[in-house]
């Protein structure tokens, strides 16, 4: 990022743990000098079948999933709320909306997600607050054996490139889309239709 000219800062948190959500914004206010733009990238996925899923797997899907997400809005409103203006972009992903066997907790989660969007939208945009998402495909933790037999069911032939997220998301957060707001981007290839 430096290497484009452009400042950056890393800070470690946890998601899940709202103290160090709260000192993560902290950082990046006091040294970016303010905050414009979320994005709720943070995900698992640990795909079990119900009769093998364990509390575990269960409480670790959901504290990432969903609990840092709205730890991460919260405390990102908080310091949008001062200038009125900025913009939470929520990652989510197809399997949202595609029942794929063993992904119940992450269907289950990234649904939620779309759900946070909207209701997020409807409570932030008098704020002058925008709130969209992006759903994607996750493909980390499909085997690379199985991945043929899923690119198949693309129909544009392939996975999309880190890239095509990344653009995606920052179509999202330019200006020219202030009045757009609540909607969830599919960017799946022709995936969930």
């Amino acid at each position: 990022i430096e290497a484009l000219g452009v400042r950056s800062l890393a800070v470690r948190a946890n998601t899940a743990e709202l103290p160090e959500v709260k000192d993560m914004f902290r950082t990046v206010v006091r040294e970016m000098g303010g905050l414009d733009v979320l994005v709720n990238n943070a995900g698992v996925v640990d795909d079990r079948y119900l009769m093998m899923l364990t509390e575990d797997s269960l409480t670790r899907s959901l504290d990432i999933n969903i609990k840092g997400y709205f730890h991460c809005a919260q405390q990102a409103a908080l310091k949008m709320f001062k200038k009125k203006s900025g913009v939470i972009v929520n990652i989510s992903s197809v399997s949202s909306v595609l029942a794929i066997p063993g992904q119940s907790v992450y269907s289950a989660t990234k649904g939620a997600v779309n759900a946070l969007t909207a209701t997020l939208a409807k409570e932030l945009a008098p704020y002058g607050i925008r709130v969209n998402a992006v759903e994607t495909e996750m493909l980390d933790h499909i085997p690379q054996e199985q991945r043929e037999g899923y690119l198949k069911s693309v129909p544009m032939g392939r996975f999309a490139k880190p890239e095509e997220v990344g653009d995606a998301v920052c179509t999202l957060c330019d200006p020219t889309l202030s009045y757009l707001t609540g909607q969830t981007l599919i960017l799946d290839g022709g995936l969930s239709l």
